[in-house]
């Protein structure tokens, strides 16, 4: 029996506090489904019925195992006995006798956490069962042959999606977290749940946008985003902000930061503990980041060349202006080390040789193994995008956030979906949640360019394939110094894909591989209680990652003082630390500037 069932010290709540919040209810969904309405019925054309492309896939996959009904006779009986030891173990629980099954062996699972999954044999049960049916069907799913390899992939995705999504703690009879709650609260965590979610129906404009975060709890520049500095440069795609020192003497080289232009930059500036750029200004850096535009449909016609000639290039020129130096260092994070290493060949071919050293953070080249978001990159939906697309101007950044959330569904979808619906709660104030919900758009001619020509048809890594003003682009050019950081649990930039880079660049390479993920690997600051730790290897660069990573050394704490080392390297000297404005340069406005404050609704 769950605590509180029958605590006689728990009330229902307030009869008209529960009439009140039911009328407000009322009245808001009638009002959300009156907009919903009139918004669809002036559309011009009916919605696509199968917008990710779906169904052929799953039909290919259909029509491939009903051609061996061995194998799936095969399937259904492994089912069947999975489910029989299930049923005996629950069975013997249940009379007293301990036992284990293969299910419980696995990893923890944090959507079962609550002591109830284990300790009551009702729910341990349920737990078990959806383990084993949700294993089996993917498994089963995975085995068919003869698939086409991008259908395959297609089906592996929207099969975990869709066991993701049926896991008994997203429901409120099957969660014994959300049923305890249901008693303690009489009910209340229920109707505080419907509240929130018509709240994100209202936010998202009929569309379901749910929160990750207290949104009021931040302000960027003033409790996130904070480190001190100037804005110095700026044009129509980006401002080019210089940061204070906090050294007396600074590399000559300034540094130049080119972060994706999905997401605002100050994920390298959350909180002075676990910002990058004040660390780096720590370590003697002159530091000059780039904060792109949140483009609207007056930059629709905007296109990586502009991202490129308006944005590294623009910045080489102006830091010269701002420090009288013509030679940088640069780190690309993401789309943006993408934006970099296009940028390098081109300025190879120039002989261009202002940037001394590259740095890569979590950066693809060779897009032939590019993980999860391949899934929604064929002509169908690339079609569709771009017909949105041409109507705005631009990608709204809150499709570009829901597709990166899918890619870890359990984290970043139905968790909040537990917590904010079914318990009734507010999102926890979280800085990482805060930058992560904050996207920018992308201008139409821009994202269509990059789809295409990146993920679809992957001619960046063929030398001479694409071409800049007439200038091939051939990543071989690189022959800097370059650093390639890359996380192993990466969903976005999967790391193996990223490795491909070090058998292409042509310069000496080193490549360090940090522990979590994407975000959460980068930014791992120096700390006493480091979170992740990091491997290196001293000796070549296999073309194969498996064989790199069997030889590699695994290092505690943070890669940044390993990078700082390398990157000191090519510092070219000391000078007396510089200060924003100090150049030819005036000062525009403080960091973190004004584009950065631009958020998409």
């Amino acid at each position: 029996m769950m605590s509180g069932q029958n605590d006689p010290g728990h009330t229902l709540p307030d009869p008209a506090e529960v009439t009140q919040a039911m009328a407000e209810i009322a009245e808001k969904s009638q009002r959300l489904m009156s907009q919903f309405i009139e918004r669809h019925s002036n559309e011009e054309n009916q919605p696509n019925a199968d917008p990710m492309n779906i169904v052929s896939a799953f039909m290919e996959l259909t029509s491939r195992m009903m051609a061996d009904p061995a194998t799936i006779a095969q399937a259904q009986m492994t089912f069947w006995q999975n489910y029989m030891e299930i049923w005996q173990n629950t069975t013997s629980r249940m009379m007293g006798v301990d036992a284990s099954s293969n299910a419980q062996k696995e990893r923890p699972d944090r959507r079962f956490k609550d002591p109830a999954w284990e300790e009551n044999p009702l729910f341990d049960y349920i737990k078990q069962s959806y383990l084993m049916t949700s294993r089996w069907i993917q498994d089963t799913f995975a085995d068919v042959e003869g698939l086409d390899p991008k259908s395959a992939r297609k089906v592996e995705f929207y099969t975990k999606q869709f066991v993701d999504a049926l896991s008994p703690s997203n429901f409120i009879a099957t969660n014994p977290q959300v049923l305890r709650e249901t008693v303690d609260t009489g009910g209340q965590n229920l109707i505080n749940g419907l509240k929130n979610m018509l709240e994100d129906l209202e936010s998202g404009d009929g569309r379901l946008k749910i929160r990750m975060t207290d949104y009021d709890a931040f302000e960027v520049g003033e409790n996130i985003a904070t480190a001190p500095g100037q804005v110095v440069f700026q044009n129509d795609l980006m401002q080019l902000l210089q940061f204070d020192p906090s050294t007396p003497q600074a590399h000559r080289r300034p540094l130049l930061i080119i972060p994706p232009w999905i997401n605002k930059y100050y994920i390298l500036d959350l909180q002075p503990k676990n910002s990058f750029i004040r660390w780096a200004a720590s370590e003697g850096f002159t530091v000059f980041v780039v904060s792109w535009v949140n483009p609207d449909s007056d930059l629709a016609e905007k296109s990586f060349t502009d991202y490129m000639h308006d944005g590294p290039l623009a910045a080489l020129e102006a830091i010269e202006q701002a420090t009288g130096e013509r030679e940088v260092n640069a780190i690309g994070y993401c789309i943006g080390g993408t934006l970099l290493a296009t940028t390098l060949s081109y300025m190879a071919a120039k002989e261009d040789e202002r940037i001394k050293s590259a740095t890569f953070f979590t950066s693809l080249v060779d897009f032939e193994n590019a993980g999860d978001l391949q899934v929604f990159i064929d002509e169908e939906q690339l079609s569709n995008l771009e017909r949105k697309m041409a109507r705005e101007g631009y990608l709204d950044g809150n499709e570009m956030a829901s597709t990166f959330n899918m890619l870890r569904a359990n984290d970043l979808i139905w968790s909040f979906v537990v917590n904010n619906y079914l318990m009734g709660k507010d999102p926890f104030p979280f800085d990482l949640l805060y930058w992560n919900s904050d996207s920018t758009r992308m201008p139409a001619k821009m994202h269509s360019y990059y789809l295409r020509n990146m993920y679809q048809r992957n001619l960046l890594v063929e030398p001479g394939a694409l071409e800049i003003n007439d200038v091939p682009i051939d990543l071989r050019q690189n022959k800097l110094p370059t650093f390639i950081l890359s996380t192993k649990d990466d969903h976005i930039a999967p790391w193996k894909a990223t490795y491909a880079a070090t058998q292409i660049y042509q310069g000496p390479v080193e490549f360090c591989l940090a522990g979590s993920g994407h975000i959460a690997g980068v930014i791992n600051p120096p700390a006493e209680k480091p979170k992740y730790g990091y491997w290196t290897h001293s000796e070549n660069l296999p073309e194969d990652p498996d064989e790199w990573l069997a030889t590699a050394t695994e290092n505690p704490g943070s890669w940044w003082p390993r990078w700082s080392e390398w990157a000191s390297q090519f510092g070219g000297g000391k000078v007396p630390a510089r200060t924003p404005g100090d150049g030819a340069l005036s000062v525009i406005e403080p960091a973190p500037g004004s584009y950065v404050k631009n958020r998409a609704q």
